[in-house]
């Protein structure tokens, strides 16, 4: 074979990609987080697979477990290479064979047009691990037994064509051949295509036993932690930390009685969510439940928004009409930013918590109300009365029952959870099916300082899931655009994923920015430098260099595209 065919380049830009952040016991490739494991522990796995499963079932658990990583390093192959017409670009599923010490892949054949949906490939493949460990604990097979690499070939081309494609072994060193064979073609041209299916397919009575574990341990764990019923409690809301559990706890125990609730917490922290939830499991929960949001409110207005006007009371009242807290009569009454209140819609306020009654703005008829109040704040209400802000009557009222929401940097735990629940929701909003979160990225937002707490996760998850294709992982940079940017005055990313102050650059660093302004260097001479030196590097291709300058393709391209302009 030529040494200029695709499988005999040297795959600089995989390689890159390959990051050992031994100090985080982490292990990247590209976003994803990897392993490194004994090829003889793998065969001990195997053996037990094969002695308690039985063979077919541990052939289909195998060749499953393979295509899903076929898939996922197919992605990489779009993501690295975007020419994915050509052969080279096709190679990335080769190349990482390799590089992962999984098996030496010979080309000997390979003719693929995508549009057209046709596919025919020949290798060879050299020092298979499979084989090795196979004949270590089972001696010479009589058929093929490398079904985690078939997996892994079928897996990554079905995923690089648009559709089914299966590999088979032809000869198999597990077998006393030299070396293994496999070929592939797309499934319809497989006359045992209903078999090659059935063994990619999940095995019922796995699935079964699976789902019976899970039942069992779910119960397990509603009996022994006297888990809160979060889905029935908190309307819309996520989260297992002991943390969420709490603030569950302390609304189960408000939601039977009429007693006034305060929400204390951050920015962002989900009170409105709460305030619903404390509703929804009160006797309240088929009555209105009326969300006002004070700060949105001018002062000069809020008195009539909320207890309501008579027809004349003032300019522009040209009709009597009901406020908030009569539509919310005998249901829930939601006061967000309560500390926005003039000093006279707060004596209305307390006349209502006291009384149970208002008057409408203008007007002199006495009305009775039945409303549960929750109020909001994300302001130390007592430092406001101390201030002379906020009347201290009221704030005793108000704080009958505080229920303070941890902001989401103290239940990092529930971050997973919430990135589900909120890719559900996006996926369905958008119709579009991303394959989730890349590894390197829910490390970067594990490691965030979240300064807007679940309000801003929600809406970086719905930023991902609009950038990113279907069928791909959302990455780092979908998430965290200009944290990425080597430039950011505030923030940088590390290679561990983790978003780092930028105080924390090494002195070297500033050291080169020192000499550069010294030496009264051009800043925009200096970018046309850098980018040309990257293409160069990279032999023209954008992609790679992007990855040089720590810059994603689009922006790489406009960087070009405006030097290109100025000269």
């Amino acid at each position: 074979m030529d040494t200029d065919t695709p499988s005999a380049t040297r795959p600089d830009d995989l390689i890159s990609q390959i990051q050992f952040a031994y100090k985080d016991g982490k292990i990247w490739l590209d976003e994803q987080r990897m392993l490194l494991i004994h090829a003889t522990v793998m065969g001990s796995l195997r053996k037990e697979l094969i002695t308690t499963m039985g063979i077919e079932r541990a052939r289909g658990f195998l060749m499953r477990f393979g295509y899903q990583s076929g898939m996922k390093d197919a992605e990489l192959a779009h993501k690295l290479r975007p020419e994915i017409s050509s052969a080279e670009a096709f190679m990335v599923g080769p190349q990482l064979h390799a590089l992962k010490g999984m098996v030496r892949v010979e080309m000997e054949q390979l003719d693929f047009d995508i549009e057209k949906k046709q596919f025919f490939a020949k290798f060879n493949w050299h020092d298979s691990y499979e084989a090795e460990v196979h004949l270590a604990e089972f001696g010479t097979a009589a058929e093929p037994i490398c079904w985690t690499l078939l997996g892994y070939a079928s897996g990554f081309t079905s995923y690089y064509m648009g559709q089914k494609v299966f590999f088979k072994e032809t000869h198999c060193a597990g077998c006393g051949d030299t070396h293994c064979s496999i070929e592939g073609r797309p499934a319809d041209e497989w006359e045992d295509k209903e078999e090659l299916e059935r063994q990619l397919l999940p095995d019922p009575i796995i699935e079964e036993l699976f789902a019976l574990r899970y039942e069992v341990s779910t119960l397990r764990e509603n009996m022994q932690l006297m888990r809160c019923p979060a889905d029935d409690l908190l309307f819309n809301s996520v989260g297992q930390s002991e943390a969420f559990k709490n603030v569950c706890r302390l609304i189960q125990r408000a939601s039977d009685s009429t007693v006034t609730v305060l929400l204390q917490g951050e920015t962002g922290v989900g009170k409105e969510v709460v305030a619903r939830g404390l509703h929804q499991s009160s006797p309240r929960a088929d009555k209105p439940f009326i969300a006002v949001n004070c700060a949105c409110i001018p002062p000069d207005l809020i008195e009539a928004e909320l207890f309501g006007v008579r027809k004349g009371a003032y300019t522009g009242a040209t009709e009597s009409r009901e406020g908030k807290f009569e539509r919310a009569h005998e249901g829930t009454i939601f006061l967000d930013e309560v500390i926005e209140l003039s000093p006279r819609a707060q004596a209305s306020l307390l006349r209502v918590i006291q009384e149970g009654e208002l008057e409408r703005v203008g007007g002199t008829e006495t009305r009775k109300v039945d409303v549960r109040i929750v109020a909001a704040t994300n302001e130390d209400l007592a430092l406001a009365v101390e201030q002379g802000r906020f009347r201290a009557d009221l704030f005793y009222r108000l704080n009958v029952f505080p229920v303070n929401i941890p902001p989401l940097r103290e239940r990092k735990e529930d971050i997973p959870l919430l990135v589900d629940h909120f890719l559900e929701k996006y996926h369905t909003k958008y119709n579009k099916k991303t394959q989730g979160v890349s590894d390197k990225a829910l490390d970067a937002l594990l490691h965030y300082k979240w300064p807007g707490n679940i309000r801003e996760l929600e809406n970086m998850m719905e930023r991902g899931v609009i950038l990113t294709d279907n069928n791909r992982s959302i990455d780092m940079y979908a998430f965290f655009p200009s944290l990425v940017e080597p430039t950011h005055p505030l923030r940088v990313t590390a290679s561990t994923g983790e978003v780092q102050d930028n105080v924390s650059q090494s002195t070297a660093g500033d050291d080169l920015i020192e000499q550069l302004i010294n030496a009264s260097v051009n800043l925009d001479q200096l970018e046309s430098d850098l980018l040309q030196r990257a293409m160069d590097k990279t032999e023209g291709n954008i992609t790679q260099a992007a990855k040089l300058l720590g810059i994603t393709r689009p922006q790489m391209a406009y960087r070009l595209k405006k030097t290109e302009s100025a000269s």
